[in-house]
């Protein structure tokens, strides 16, 4: 089989400008970025809907636990709204601007795969339309500007007030809240001190630096409704406290309104297409281990007015990014999935089952790639889980088998009865990553089915609910845990923002995918853990506040084994290695 990037080659293609008047864009609300790539003007949210069209229906992409085999959820993801088209039900997929992080590290790139990938899938994954960059420039902007301040401050001392006329912050230098950010894996910048050299570089600290796809305002950015939104949002970010430990905002540093600016472009989402000409807005990126995980407000809403399925995709597990699309973004969007659909895959199970020994570097158990009906039942326990946490949530749920070529019969069969067992309303096999949208076609309409189910939204815990009880009903009702167990810092964090008024917020935690608990060894179906909240932060902003589960990194670190080590420009000036 062709790779991702030959495939992605030569697939036929759209000009954007084609793709556009298929959705019946008008032209001037499409901003082409060369040929197959443009940027569509938040004037389409207020655009009227044909007289006849309904609102579409959502669909939300989650998965079972992930495992470093790959489940294929954003193949999935992009296969199914092809499939939908392919049996006459017009489909937009909205999924997530890729990371460079993850490009160059391990995981690679985030456009799918084989048939069911975003093309061109290099300007996908590399750069797109700037957006990232425009995201770091203006989350560093606020950055240097605090910085700034605090330097003239000390300076000019007394007289800083007389001689420039701003009234004092007076900023504390030992808590500065706001980091720096760059979008590449980098643990040589998780602690740092700046300042160094004398009198004239400023005054000297500690800092860290964050991978822009965990910078609050990537959260905003994918949160926002529209560009007033996103201007309120960027002026309540807390970014130090001063000298009496109150906080200081972007607004009172008067950096808020030039952030804004900066990211006036990025707020447009991104209109691309996949391999089979199904229309894609890509737009923000936030991860679902260290932020909220799931694509944009915008990009949803725009996608819905102008075709009958918009397909989405929450990142990781349903304990991660399905979590934090009803508890955060649903919450304050009222966007609420027909349907959900989570990705299985047979040796993802088996993964799951805790029965294998998998560890990077080693050689694969023969289990993964040979017939082991044990040891797949045993791991279809973590299948049933996530099919009842998603159904806690008050939607039907599809279950996608996303098939291997070394699954057998026997192996998907009981899979598929497991699914049915734990109450998926649908089950179907997915091979859209060798066949396209015809391969997903049975998935597509088993999702149709499902969308005329009745739903009701329901979420794990009310506003006023405290943050401390939000944290323990989201570990017992969201992870199947007995609790939490607050560090010292967390729980006095906590008193501060229940203090402060800050109660009616949603919680956002960071923790590891690789477990529904916080510790990555813990596989299948942990029950008997305590989850452990080492620190909390508000992101008023984005509007949620953000609890740290045990050591985790919010800037990654590039492996023994990067990706970026098979990547190059060939003879043609083609790039080459990238997946």
């Amino acid at each position: 089989m062709l790779s991702d990037i030959e495939i992605s080659r030569q697939s036929p293609r759209l000009s954007i400008q084609e793709l556009a008047k298929r959705l019946a864009i008008p032209s001037h609300l499409l901003y082409p970025y060369g040929h197959h790539k443009g940027k569509l003007s938040l004037a389409l949210l207020k655009q009227p809907a044909a007289p006849a069209k309904r609102p579409g229906k959502l669909v939300l992409v989650s998965a079972i636990t992930p495992t470093p085999l790959g489940e294929g959820k954003t193949v999935t993801t992009l296969g199914l709204s092809m499939g939908l088209n392919h049996i006459g039900q017009a489909s937009i997929a909205t999924i997530r601007q890729p990371s460079l992080g993850p490009v160059f590290g391990v995981k690679g790139g985030a456009a799918g795969g084989g048939h069911a990938q975003v093309v061109p899938m290099e300007e996908m994954n590399l750069h797109l339309t700037g957006d990232f960059h425009a995201l770091a420039a203006a989350h560093n902007l606020a950055a240097a500007a605090l910085d700034a301040r605090l330097f003239h401050e000390d300076k000019l001392g007394e007289q800083f007030s007389a001689r420039t006329g701003l009234a004092r912050l007076d900023i504390d230098p030992a808590n500065i809240l706001w980091p720096r950010t760059l979008d590449m894996n980098d643990r040589a910048l998780r602690h740092l001190s700046i300042g160094q050299g004398g009198p004239s570089d400023g005054v000297e600290r500690s800092d860290r630096f964050v991978i822009t796809a965990a910078s609050e305002l990537m959260a905003i950015l994918a949160l926002a409704t529209d560009l007033q939104d996103l201007r309120a949002r960027i002026g309540r970010i807390q970014l130090a406290l001063d000298m009496k430990g109150q906080p200081i905002t972007t607004e009172q540093l008067e950096v808020a309104g030039a952030m804004t600016v900066l990211l006036k472009d990025a707020l447009q989402p991104t209109l691309m297409q996949t391999t089979e000409q199904t229309p894609v807005l890509v737009h923000a990126g936030p991860f679902a281990n260290i932020a909220h995980g799931n694509s944009s407000v915008i990009a949803d809403r725009i996608a819905l007015g102008l075709t009958d399925y918009v397909v989405t995709e929450a990142g990781f597990g349903s304990d991660m990014g399905l979590e934090k699309f009803f508890n955060i973004k649903y919450r304050q969007s009222g966007i609420a999935p027909a349907c959900v659909v989570l990705v299985a895959t047979v040796r993802g199970l088996k993964a799951n089952s805790g029965l294998l020994d998998i560890r990077p570097g080693q050689p694969l158990p023969a289990s993964l790639a040979s017939e082991d009906l044990p040891t797949l039942r045993q791991g279809c326990a973590n299948l049933a889980w996530h099919i009842a946490n998603a159904r806690r949530y008050g939607v039907p749920v599809v279950v996608a088998v996303n098939r291997f070529p070394g699954d057998s019969q026997a192996e998907l069969d009981l899979l598929m009865a497991e699914a049915r067992r734990a109450g998926a309303a649908g089950v179907a096999l997915s091979h859209a990553f060798t066949q396209g949208g015809a391969g997903a076609s049975e998935l597509a309409s088993a999702v149709v089915a499902a969308c005329e189910l009745p739903s009701q939204v329901k979420l794990l815990y009310p506003d006023e609910m405290s943050l401390s009880a939000k944290l323990a009903t989201l570990v017992e009702c969201g992870y199947g845990g007995r609790g939490v167990i607050l560090s010292d810092k967390a729980r006095r964090q906590l008193a501060a923002l229940s203090a402060a008024g800050w109660d009616h917020l949603p919680v956002c935690v960071a923790k590891t995918p690789l477990s529904l608990s916080h510790d990555p060894a813990l596989k299948g179906v942990p029950t008997d853990f305590e989850v452990p909240i080492e620190e909390v932060r508000l992101c008023a902003g984005a509007g949620f506040v953000y609890a740290l589960a045990g050591p985790i990194m919010t800037m990654p670190g590039l492996g023994s084994l990067p990706a970026y080590r098979h990547i190059d420009i060939d003879e043609q000036g083609e790039i080459v290695g990238l997946s």
